[in-house]
């Protein structure tokens, strides 16, 4: 396994100082947020910023483990709906054209997005996301990307049984799952219980830290809350995942008075190294 930061916990950072503090830390890659009113925002990124960000993957020796795309495929508002679901789904396009441009020799590019809705939506949209997925999915096959689907509480899709109905119903081999364990610890379900279940489908993770249960929870950066990474890497190593460990820090988090996201980022970073040692599943160097 290797350890990634996502850009997510660096919302106002230009990502000329995010990657050299990334590298310095010790990560060895990043996943870029390129969602809106970040300063790497899809439509932000022209040629040169993109040239750049690869100069600076080559410059601080940085794999992009993953590009964050976060947009709904939900959208099913009959006044909205097909001018919204058009542009979103052109977005992950783009989104998706944006990692494959990106594209590092050796390593597989990946979309990570949530797919949005509301928790009770599930009945009524699960036929939908099917569909849409696997729109996306035949996309991003055609550009050597994989989607990889987040599930995420307080979505449509936010539980273990409904990821693996959705990766048996779309059943393509370019959607994978984006396995953040930190929303179905919020649901009280264990690690034992969900990482058999869903590791098999996955091809990234994010990590956070959290306690309470949802809706009443709160995300903290790994390090200063209660979850066992020692557990958690040993089990995911158990059911043979081999990817990437993925730090994310929630906005809860950068909304707090003071919020450095250097000095977060390092928390998470040393959080997973010591885990990873206590552990004894191998850290790649």
């Amino acid at each position: 396994m290797r350890l990634s930061y996502c850009t997510w916990g660096m919302m106002n950072t230009p990502i000329e100082d995010a990657l050299p503090a990334i590298a310095k830390i010790g990560y060895h890659g990043f996943e870029l947020a390129v969602t809106p009113r970040f300063p790497s925002d899809l439509y932000a990124l022209d040629a040169a910023k993109r040239r750049r960000i690869r100069e600076m993957c080559k410059q601080y020796n940085l794999v992009i483990s993953a590009v964050a795309g976060h947009t709904s495929v939900c959208e099913d508002d009959p006044d909205r709906c097909q001018a919204n679901n058009a542009m979103n789904m052109q977005r992950l396009r783009d989104t998706i054209d944006l990692a494959n441009e990106l594209r590092q020799e050796g390593e597989q590019p990946i979309v990570c997005s949530l797919l949005g809705g509301h928790v009770d939506d599930w009945g009524r949209l699960k036929n939908v996301i099917v569909e849409r997925v696997g729109q996306l999915g035949d996309y991003a096959g055609s550009k050597g990307v994989i989607f990889a689907c987040e599930p995420h509480s307080g979505t449509a899709f936010d539980l273990p049984r409904k990821a693996l109905w959705l990766m048996e119903q779309v059943n393509h081999p370019w959607v994978k799952i984006n396995f953040d364990i930190s929303h179905f610890d919020i649901l009280a379900i264990p690690i034992d219980e969900c990482v058999p279940q869903v590791v098999p489908y996955s091809v990234h993770t994010h990590v956070k830290d959290q306690r309470g249960i949802y809706p009443h929870h709160e995300f903290l950066t790994p390090g200063s809350g209660p979850f066992d990474f020692i557990h958690y890497l040993t089990a995911m190593h158990a059911a043979g995942y081999r990817g990437w460990i993925g730090i994310e820090v929630s906005v809860q988090v950068q909304r707090k008075a003071g919020y450095d996201p250097f000095v977060d980022a390092a928390l998470g970073y040393y959080a997973l190294k010591h885990a990873f040692c206590a552990s004894g599943v191998p850290l790649d160097p």
